[in-house]
Parts: structure tokens; sequence; C-alpha cells
């Protein structure tokens, strides 16, 4: 059985848990599980992590389910929060992907199963985590675009997955490059592509997480310096802070999953994660 803890987000098949969910006036969340689940049945539980409050519902759910004496199979968050919060930069700040890790782990699932992690820190952090690469993903984008492309890595963090992707593709060419970032400010800087011309080639950069969108819009004006073709955006985990309007002057089109929130634009094509597609 299945208990999908946000009603737009179901990305299983199978027999749905029913509950109802709401928030005391004083703030705190609260669930109460409807279905009658027989006693050591096994419950997989899928759930978008957004805020504490997502997370603090996915605990109180577990603690219900245990109440009724039922097993935790798996654990669904393809998004896994604060993936971005993997090291200390500065003095005074927390290592937020373990305070997450560490509360999931205090919930013993018997996996953990997160799409595209943002770094190797996460799936070490996790216990019985299983990472879903992204070469569904992309061969779906590919599929749709129907033409060749180069894939571009907008940054060193990306070119170990990027390598393992352009190999599952059959070899496809890949593009490094790089940008400097004040770990002060977040501000970013000195944007470089390594190929002396891309002879108008397609190019799709491919990342983890567009947040703000900062690194590609900077990425792209580099690309097109480098005489590149059309420009697509492949993002596995679509924030989208602000917005569209700049990133669709730059991009021919956007793809994405539904890891994050169901979104509703004409400039994004967005992908549902499932077992089948993210495997």
């Amino acid at each position: 059985m299945i208990l999908n803890l946000n009603a737009n987000f179901k990305p299983l098949d199978g027999q749905e848990i029913s509950f109802e969910a709401f928030t005391f006036a004083g703030g705190e969340p609260h669930i109460k599980i409807l279905s009658n689940i027989p006693k050591q049945h096994s419950v997989t539980i899928t759930q978008r992590i957004n805020s504490f409050n997502d997370l603090g519902q996915l605990c109180l759910a577990v603690d219900a389910l245990k109440r009724m004496d039922v097993l935790l199979q798996d654990l669904y968050i393809p998004y896994f929060p604060a993936a971005r919060q993997d090291r200390v930069m500065v003095p005074g700040e927390p290592l937020s992907v373990k305070v997450y890790a560490d509360i999931i782990n205090a919930l013993n699932f018997k996996r953990v199963l997160v799409f595209d992690a943002h770094s190797e820190v996460t799936p070490a952090l996790i216990n019985n985590c299983e990472v879903i690469s992204n070469h569904d993903f992309i061969k779906t984008i590919i599929s749709d675009l129907n033409e060749e492309v180069v894939l571009i890595s907008p940054d060193g963090g990306a070119l170990k997955k990027i390598y393992k992707l352009s190999e599952a593709l059959g070899g496809l060419e890949v593009v490094e490059c790089s940008k400097s970032r004040n770990v002060k400010t977040g501000k970013l800087s000195g944007f470089k592509v390594y190929a002396d011309d891309l002879a108008g080639k397609s190019c799709l950069i491919v990342d983890d997480i567009c947040d703000g969108g900062g690194t590609f819009i900077g990425l792209a004006a580099e690309l097109k310096n480098k005489n590149a073709g059309k420009l697509y955006l492949a993002v596995s985990h679509g924030i989208f802070s602000k917005g569209f309007d700049e990133l669709s002057t730059h991009f021919e089109r956007i793809f994405t999953t539904d890891s994050i929130k169901t979104a509703d634009n004409f400039r994004l094509t967005q992908i549902k994660c499932s077992y089948g597609l993210l495997s």
C-alpha cells in the first residue's frame, strides 16, 4: 500500500492509503490515517519535502503507521532537502543536509529512494539510500528533441555525473564549463566554456537543480560567444524561484520533473517522476 502525503504528487501505482491532514491553530501539523491497514503489511510513503512542515508531516505519518503495527518499506523523496548545503562554507553555518538525514534515518525505512542526488554526500549520510540516476530523464528529453545535441556540464561538480550520462547515451559529446562563486555573497562570475568553436551545434545543459537560474543565464551567454546553436536546459529539480522570463530568452526549451512542484507554464516541459521513468 502507498501513502502519498502530497495530493499533487502520486508517482507510484498501487492501493492508496486514505488520510486527513490539517494544521492546528498553534501551527502544529496533524495527520490521521483513515484506511484499515492489515498488521505487518508493507507500506511505501512518497513525499515532496519542501519545508520543515513537510518533514514534520512525514514524521507524524510514520509514527501513526508504526502504532498501527505496519511495516515501513520505502520512502520515495525525489528531491532531498538541503542537498546543496552539503558542506560548511563559513563559520557559524549548519551542515543542513545532515540534519535532514539524521531525522530521516531515525524513521528506519528499509529503503530511501532519491532522484539525481546533488552530490555523493547525500547518499553517504542516509541509511539504506538508493540514488536513481537522471539517465532515463535525459533519454526522454533527447527523444523529444529528436536532434543531435552536445551535453554541457555547467561546472566541475557536474562532471562525474555527466560523463556517466554520456556513456549511458552511447558516448555523446561533452563540453566542460566552469564558473566562480563568492561563498559569502553567492554572486556568480567568470563563466568559461572549454571549447574553441561549437560551430552551430545544439547544446543541452544538464544539471540537477535550477533555483534562480543565474548559472544557466550566465553560461548561455558564454555558449553563444562560442558559436553555439540552439540552447536547451534540463534540470532534474526545478525550483525556478525567479520564474521563466529571463531563462526563456536564452533557451529554446526548458525541461524538468515534478520532484519539487507541479508547474503549469507554457515555457516548461515537465516530465512526471515515477519508478518506470526514473529507474
